[in-house]
């Protein structure tokens, strides 16, 4: 397994590469990012963006998306997937804000994980990225990065990917870490065909050693990092 120094060297490797890496759901607050990040459950972030455009012109509280029928909302999110029990969610999150929190997203991530739709991932982001606490949701680039690299084991739940992340991470750094892991695995680390061939975390890549062992890496592109 990959020690705490060699994922250090990683972080930092991940934040020459990605200096900027940061949450890329649209949002307007905190309300915003809450349904962007219901919505972006086995979705991309891109046709998240692309329906809320619309979406948050029409919609602004919770409110809004309980003035309307639910086949409305429904139809508004139909190019979602999952766009149905997307839609019951959104309205249930909606009623539970204005009965019980005054319409205001709550600041602590247990609350949170009590909406519906809202699971630890959800809630991780958003107190993360709109509450700015330390937090670290793992998606599925987080989960895959660290389990490729050896820093994680295959069998490792989300829950334990997270721990063993936090772990091995500062915490003023768990926010940014999320994010940079996030641009890593999609931008360059991908499910399909990652680009082992350049990347500066060759050596330290348990994956990158399996294919190539297989004889699926040039060398002549590979860097290294001290």
């Amino acid at each position: 397994m990959m020690t705490k120094k060699e994922w250090l060297a990683c972080l930092e490797e991940m934040d020459h590469m990605f200096p900027d890496a940061h949450c890329e759901l649209i949002h307007r607050n905190p309300f915003d990012l809450v349904i962007a990040v219901l919505l972006s459950a086995q979705c991309t972030d891109k046709l998240v963006n692309k329906v809320t455009a619309n979406l948050f012109e029409k919609y602004h509280t919770p409110e809004d998306y309980l003035s309307v029928p639910l086949e409305e909302l429904q139809q508004d999110i139909r190019s979602i997937g999952l766009f149905r029990n997307k839609a019951k969610n959104i309205q249930a999150l909606s009623r539970l804000l204005i009965d019980q929190h005054g319409g205001r997203v709550p600041e602590d991530r247990d609350v949170l994980m009590t909406l519906p739709g809202v699971g630890r991932k959800t809630a991780n982001v958003v107190v993360s990225v709109a509450f700015n606490k330390p937090a670290l949701a793992v998606d599925t680039h987080v989960e895959r990065v660290s389990k490729r690299l050896g820093l994680c084991r295959w069998k490792d739940s989300p829950l334990q990917v997270e721990e063993t992340i936090m772990k091995k991470t500062p915490a003023e750094d768990w926010s940014k870490t999320h994010h940079q892991i996030i641009f890593f695995g999609r931008y360059h680390c991908k499910a399909q065909n990652p680009g082992c061939h350049v990347c500066p975390l060759f050596d330290r890549c348990r994956e990158g050693k399996k294919r190539d062992k297989k004889g699926l890496v040039k060398h002549d592109a590979v860097t290294e990092i001290n």
